[in-house]
């Protein structure tokens, strides 16, 4: 399909195009295009761009994952479809380990989903995945060395269970996640209300300017209600001025 660049929604467009492709070539599940499409519609309740809170928010992660001795970015199929580049330049600047973990798991999916990593620049772990994490479906399969060590986790679009089983297991948990009302944006350490291909580039700026005095104030306990609701107030804001 030949989309013009002068279309309204072209971005969004073009991202429906690439992510269909990527089911077709068995890199995103049929269910993942189910799960774009509903934080696309989050995504407009925020007006399609970083608010404050959630700037707050990236840069309270990046003070995170500076101060992490184990950092791990968890991905899985749709966003490894809609941001490799982004998490190739985040590594570089976090160090932090890259794993696939899939809920709709076969070793061919995660094969070619670590090829279009690698290809974008990712080194990504691999070897024997084990049942580390206390689930019964193959969301649970991680590497000892990744998640199984790991102190912080960066989880783009997460399922709910997973962060929460997370958390029980003592880890902190960074979720990207544009619906501030599931349950992975709850059960969070800290959850980012902005769209993957927008936050994880403000992630990285931020690892690259932040001074050692903001990295241990922004790195304490974050209060995740707070930006919770200073996401649920914009959308509200919104929904409020939408037709005036």
């Amino acid at each position: 399909m030949t989309i013009p660049t002068d279309h309204p929604r072209y971005r969004s467009l073009i991202v429906r195009e690439r992510l269909a492709e990527y089911v077709r070539e068995g890199i995103v599940s049929p269910e993942g295009l189910v799960a774009h499409g509903r934080g696309e519609a989050f995504d407009y309740m925020i007006g399609e761009r970083t608010t404050d809170g959630a700037l707050l928010a990236e840069k309270t992660a990046a003070a995170m994952l500076r101060s992490a001795q184990h950092p791990v970015i968890s991905v899985n199929g749709n966003t490894a479809a809609l941001a490799a580049f982004e998490i190739a330049r985040l590594q570089e600047v976090s160090g932090a380990i890259v794993e696939v973990n899939l809920f709709h798991r076969t070793e061919e999916r995660v094969r070619k989903i670590t090829h279009l990593l690698e290809s974008n620049g990712v080194t990504v772990l691999s070897g024997k995945a084990e049942r580390i994490i206390p689930l019964s479906h193959d969301r649970a399969l991680s590497y000892p060395e990744g998640t199984g060590k790991a102190d912080v986790i960066l989880v783009p679009l997460e399922d709910g269970d997973r962060c929460e089983a997370l958390r029980k297991m003592g880890k902190t948990v960074i979720a990207i996640d544009l619906n501030p009302l599931s349950r992975t944006a709850r059960m969070a350490s800290l959850t980012i209300v902005d769209e993957v291909t927008r936050a994880l580039p403000c992630i990285t700026g931020f690892l690259g300017t932040l001074r050692e005095p903001e990295v241990t104030e922004l790195s304490r306990a974050p209060d995740n209600n707070y930006f919770l609701k200073e996401a649920m107030k914009e959308m509200n804001r919104r929904l409020a001025h939408a037709l005036d």
